[in-house]
C-alpha cells in the first residue's frame, strides 16, 4: 500500500483552501470592528440641544474627531475586511461554478456490460466474446479514436480483473471487502494548490512566502499583542503610570492632589518628547500663576514640580481648568489634548482608591472627573457650567456667599429674579440668559426620591442574606416646570410575579406593574419588551472627547470614612429620559438596584449612601439610609405572627376586632365533600416589599 500525492491540476480545490484561509482572517477582524463600534451605544444618542460655542470650540471639535478616528477603525483594517470579504465571494463563486470530478467506483458488471442479475454463463459467454475481441494479439487501435497498444492492454487487464471478480472466490472476496479484485489499495492525498505553484522552480518562493508569513508575521502579531496587554492596565493606562499613581496615593487627598497625581503619568513624557516638554512652558506657567483661580496650595505644588513634562502638564492642566487663554495655536492644542489623557489616567486612579475602601480618595476622584468633562478648576462654582457664565456673572449671582450656588438652586429662583442678577450691562444679553436657561434645562439631573434595602421574596432581612439596595429617582431638570408628583406606586418595587421568568432571572422585565387589588396583590400588564435607555452625551465644550454619564451609586460607613459596599456604576436606564424631541423630560421613575451580602451580625446599620453623576458638577446625592437585620429566629416568629388569620366576624373575637375597627373575615359555609379536600383558612397575600425603615427623601 502507498500514498500518493497530487496537486489541483483542475482547480475544484483550491478556492476552498483560499476562502477557509481567507474566512479566518476576515470574520475575526469584521466581529471586532462591529464589537467596537457598538461599544459606545450612547455614541450615537443626539447631544443637548444648544448653540453655544465658545473661543477655542473649532481646537476642541478637531480634537474631537482626531480622537474618534483614533478610538475608531483604522482605514486601512476596513479596506482589508472588504477585500476579504471580496476575496470570499469570488472563491464562492468559482466553487458553484467549478464541477468537481467524479470518481466512478469499481463495478465488474460494468465493465463486462452486463446487469447485476446475469448468470453464471452469461457471464462466461460474455467475458469468452470480450476477451476475443481485445486481446492484444488481435486487436488494433482504432486511430480515430486516439487509441494506443496500452490503453487495449488495460481494457484487456480490467475485462479479466472483472470476469475473475465473478467467478473467483478469492478475488471476488478482495472486491467485496476492498472494493478491488486486487485487494486493499493505497490512497491518494489531494493537496488544494495548483501544481504550477511548486512547479518549474517556484517551489523556493512558496518556502519564503510560509516563512514570512508563519515564520516572522505570525510570531510579530502574537509578540505585539502580549507585550501590549503586559504594558497597560486594565483600566487602559500604562503601568509604568499605574505604579505612580499609586505612589501618589494620600488618604487625605483633595480634587487638586488627584490632578496633580494625575500629572505623573508617562503617557505625557510620550507627548511631550524633547525639546517639547520646555516649549513655552514659562508662558503657561505665568499666565497660570497669575490667575485667581488657582488656589496657592496649587501653585506651590507646580513650583515644586521639577521641569519636564510633568511640570508643563501640570500646567496645562490647570490653565484648561481655569479656561485661561494662552495666547498661542499650539499651546492651546496642547491644553485641550492633556484633559482626555488626564481622565483617562483618573480611572486608573479610581481604582486604586477604590483598593484602599477610603471614602475621601474615591470621591476626590469622581469630583476630579467632573471638574476635568466641564473644565472647572477645583472648589469653582458649579455655575460655569452654563454656556456664557464667567467669573462676572458667577460673581453676580453669589455675591459675598462662601457657599456656591448650584444650577439647581440658581434654575429653582424666578425667572425675574434671575433675570434680574445676569441680565445687563456688562453681564449677560437676553439671548444669551435664554441660551443658557434653555441649556440648563436639559441636563439630566437624577432627584432621588427613595432609597431602601430588601430581600426579594422575603419579608425580612436576616444575617448574610442577599440585599437588594433599591434606588427610586427621577431626572428632573434644573428649572422643570409642572412636575407630576411621586404616586407611591412609583416608589414600590414589587417582587415579579411567579410566572415572570424573565424578571426572575434578572432579564428584560415583560411586565409592568400597574397597581394592587382589594388584598394587596400586585396587578401586572404585558408590555413590550423595551431596550435599554441611555442618557444623552455629556455635555462638554471644552472637553476634547465624546462621553456617556455614568452614575456610581455606593456605601458608606460615615464615623470610620470607609467605602462599605463598592460603587456599582449605570450608564442606562430602564424608563424614557426625554420625550422624542430630545429636550421634554418624561419624569419616568428610575429604578436602580444594587445587590450585595447583609452584615453576618443582627442589628441596626447606618449608611451615607452616594449617588455620584462622573460628569456634571453639583448633580450628586448624600443621605443616609438604615439597614435592619434581624436575627435569623425572630425573623421566623415574626412571619409566624404575621401568618395568623383574622379571627371570623361572627366569632366573639371577631366581634371585639370590628369594635375597635380591626379587620375579620366572612364566615366560610361549605360542604362536607369540599371540607374533607380543601383547607378551611383563607391566606392573604401580603406585600414583598421589605418592611426595612430606610425609606428617606433627599434634599432638593
Amino acid at each position: 500500500m502507498s500514498t500518493d500525492y497530487a496537486y489541483d491540476e483542475e482547480g475544484h480545490l483550491w478556492p476552498f483552501f483560499v476562502f477557509t484561509l481567507t474566512s479566518i482572517v476576515t470574520v475575526p477582524i469584521t466581529y471586532s470592528l462591529i464589537k467596537s463600534s457598538r461599544n459606545d451605544p450612547a455614541a450615537a444618542l443626539k447631544r443637548i440641544h444648544t448653540d453655544y460655542k465658545h473661543d477655542q470650540s473649532s481646537v476642541v471639535d478637531t480634537l474631537r474627531k482626531s480622537e474618534k478616528r483614533k478610538d475608531g477603525s483604522k482605514p486601512w483594517l476596513i479596506a482589508l475586511v472588504i477585500a476579504g470579504w471580496a476575496v470570499m465571494g469570488y472563491m464562492l463563486y468559482l466553487i458553484k461554478i467549478t464541477d468537481a470530478p467524479v470518481q466512478n467506483l469499481w463495478n465488474p458488471y460494468d465493465i463486462l456490460g452486463i446487469s447485476e442479475s446475469a448468470t453464471e454463463k452469461q457471464i462466461k459467454k460474455t467475458y469468452k466474446m470480450l476477451s476475443l475481441k481485445f486481446h492484444p494479439d488481435k486487436a488494433r487501435p482504432d486511430a480515430a479514436k486516439n487509441e494506443t497498444i496500452d490503453d487495449l492492454n488495460r481494457r484487456y487487464v480490467e475485462i479479466s480483473k472483472a470476469y475473475q471478480a465473478l467467478t473467483d472466490e478469492d478475488v471476488r472476496n478482495n472486491f467485496i471487502q476492498f472494493g478491488n479484485p486486487d485487494g486493499k489499495q493505497g490512497f491518494s492525498i489531494n493537496i488544494a494548490l495548483p501544481k504550477a505553484i511548486v512547479s518549474d522552480g517556484n517551489g523556493k518562493y512558496i518556502v519564503l512566502i510560509y516563512f514570512a508569513l508563519f515564520g516572522v508575521l505570525l510570531p510579530y502579531l502574537v509578540g505585539s499583542w502580549w507585550y501590549g496587554t503586559l504594558r497597560r492596565s486594565k483600566e487602559g493606562v500604562l503601568m509604568e503610570s499605574a505604579n505612580r499613581l499609586f505612589k501618589e496615593y494620600q488618604d487625605n487627598i483633595d480634587e487638586g492632589g488627584v490632578v496633580a497625581a494625575l500629572s505623573s503619568g508617562q503617557e505625557f513624557e510620550d507627548l511631550f518628547k524633547g525639546d517639547k516638554a520646555d516649549a513655552g512652558l514659562s508662558k503657561i506657567e505665568s499666565k497660570v500663576m497669575a490667575s485667581d483661580e488657582l488656589p496657592p496650595k496649587e501653585k506651590k505644588k507646580l513650583e515644586d514640580v521639577e521641569s519636564g513634562p510633568r511640570r508643563k502638564a501640570l500646567a496645562l492642566l490647570w490653565a484648561y481648568l481655569g479656561r485661561i487663554e494662552l495666547g498661542d495655536a499650539s499651546l492651546e492644542k496642547a491644553k485641550f489634548q492633556i484633559a482626555p489623557i488626564a481622565h483617562a489616567l483618573n480611572k486608573s486612579f479610581n481604582a486604586i482608591a477604590l483598593a484602599y475602601m477610603n471614602t475621601a480618595p474615591l470621591l476626590a476622584s469622581y469630583f476630579a472627573s467632573q471638574r476635568l468633562i466641564q473644565a472647572i478648576p477645583p472648589k469653582a462654582s458649579p455655575l460655569y457650567q452654563l454656556p456664557h457664565f464667567n467669573s462676572t456673572i458667577v460673581e453676580a449671582v453669589e455675591g459675598d456667599s462662601r457657599v456656591h450656588t448650584t444650577v439647581q438652586a440658581f434654575m429653582d429662583q424666578p425667572d425675574a429674579k434671575r433675570r434680574s442678577l445676569v441680565v445687563g450691562k456688562g453681564l449677560l444679553t437676553d439671548a444669551q440668559y435664554k441660551e443658557s436657561i434653555a441649556y440648563a434645562k436639559q441636563l439630566p439631573y437624577l432627584r432621588v426620591a427613595k432609597a431602601f434595602f430588601k430581600v426579594t421574596g422575603e419579608k425580612f432581612i436576616i444575617p448574610s442574606s442577599l440585599v437588594t439596595l433599591v434606588v427610586k429617582g427621577r431626572f428632573v431638570p434644573p428649572g422643570s416646570e409642572k412636575v407630576p408628583d411621586v404616586t407611591p406606586i412609583d416608589l414600590e418595587d414589587i417582587d415579579p410575579a411567579e410566572d415572570d421568568l424573565d424578571a426572575i432571572l434578572g432579564r428584560k422585565k415583560t411586565k409592568k406593574l400597574v397597581g394592587k387589588d382589594e388584598k394587596g396583590k400586585p396587578i401586572y400588564e404585558e408590555t413590550a419588551e423595551s431596550e435599554d435607555v441611555y442618557p444623552p452625551l455629556a455635555s462638554s465644550p471644552y472637553f476634547a472627547r465624546d462621553h456617556s454619564p455614568r452614575w456610581h451609586v455606593f456605601l458608606t460607613d460615615s464615623k470610620q470614612g470607609r467605602v462599605a459596599v463598592p460603587p456599582f456604576t449605570f450608564v442606562s436606564f430602564d424608563r424614557p429620559i426625554y420625550e422624542s424631541d430630545g429636550k421634554t423630560p418624561t419624569f419616568a421613575m428610575q429604578t436602580l438596584k444594587a445587590q450585595f451580602q447583609a452584615p453576618p451580625q443582627a442589628g441596626h446599620y447606618t449608611f451615607v449612601m452616594h449617588v455620584v453623576c462622573d460628569s456634571y458638577v453639583g448633580f450628586d446625592t448624600k443621605m443616609e439610609v438604615t439597614l435592619v437585620v434581624e436575627d435569623a429566629s425572630r425573623a421566623a416568629d415574626m412571619k409566624v405572627e404575621e401568618e395568623i388569620s383574622e379571627p371570623e366576624e361572627d366569632s366573639i373575637a371577631g366581634i371585639m376586632n370590628a369594635a375597635k375597627g380591626a379587620p375579620t373575615k366572612q364566615r366560610v359555609i361549605k360542604d362536607e365533600e369540599d371540607s374533607d379536600e380543601e383547607s378551611g383558612t383563607d391566606d392573604d397575600e401580603d406585600d414583598d416589599t421589605s418592611d426595612t425603615n430606610t425609606d428617606t427623601e433627599a434634599e432638593n
